[in-house]
């Protein structure tokens, strides 16, 4: 089993990744202490590390310049949303990839499983290569989604969106479980960024032979993905 270890002091935040990541078949260790994080990032265990650029006492930057002095496990960093100094620090470290805060479970999951792919450290076991609800196939390791065997054209956010409703085909799901578990933020009020996804996506797959959608809202509850 493929180990991550999720360095940041953002409570909430990484729980909601480690509880993803390990539905995704991932062992996943958290620390909210840069400096006990360097220590544990030396664990011969330790496949890939999530870390955050901000933290008290020793921040993101500090943290990766110990951790590359003596190891070159694969790390990713989380930086602020448009703060390219970071990002560029970062990189010119040894940073493999990064990520802009907020961002969702899904995708950081694929950019963590490219990151392995390329390290030649991709564990053996794992989740299925893809999601299946009826005719609709998502490939969650390269981001794709096939709908009646042809490939679904999705924005990244479309198809994190539609993840969330494979995952739980047939169920309803919250909107503020969607927002969480797709974009890694909670759900605020009058955010319609939802809504307007699920009509792009409604679009694009189209109706069920009843002529009803197969992404049914309930009316200020949630939207549930009918099974085929």
């Amino acid at each position: 089993m493929t180990n991550v270890l999720l360095i940041d002091d953002d409570i909430e935040l990484t729980s909601l990744l480690s509880e993803y990541l390990s539905k995704e078949g991932f062992s996943v260790e958290v620390t909210a202490d840069g400096r006990i994080g360097v220590a544990e990032a030396m664990s011969a265990s330790t496949d890939l590390i999530v870390l955050d650029i901000m933290m008290p006492r020793m921040n993101g930057i500090e943290v990766l310049q110990k951790i590359r002095e003596v190891s070159e496990v694969p790390v990713l960093m989380l930086t602020a949303y448009g703060d390219d100094i970071d990002r560029i620090a970062g990189l010119n470290l040894g940073a493999d990839d990064y990520v802009s805060k907020p961002c969702s479970p899904g995708e950081l999951t694929a950019r963590i499983r490219a990151i392995l792919r390329r390290s030649g450290r991709a564990g053996r076991d794992g989740p299925p290569e893809e999601l299946r609800s009826g005719e609709l196939i998502l490939h969650p390791s390269s981001r794709r989604a096939e709908w009646r065997g042809a490939q679904l054209e999705l924005t990244g956010t479309e198809f994190s969106l539609l993840e969330v409703l494979v995952q739980s085909a047939g169920q309803l799901v919250s909107k503020e479980e969607i927002s969480l578990r797709a974009f890694g933020r909670a759900l605020t009020a009058f955010d319609r960024r939802i809504d307007v996804h699920i009509s792009s996506i409604r679009q694009k797959i189209g109706a069920r032979g009843d002529g009803k959608p197969w992404i049914q809202a309930v009316r200020g509850r949630g939207y549930q993905l009918l099974e085929g």
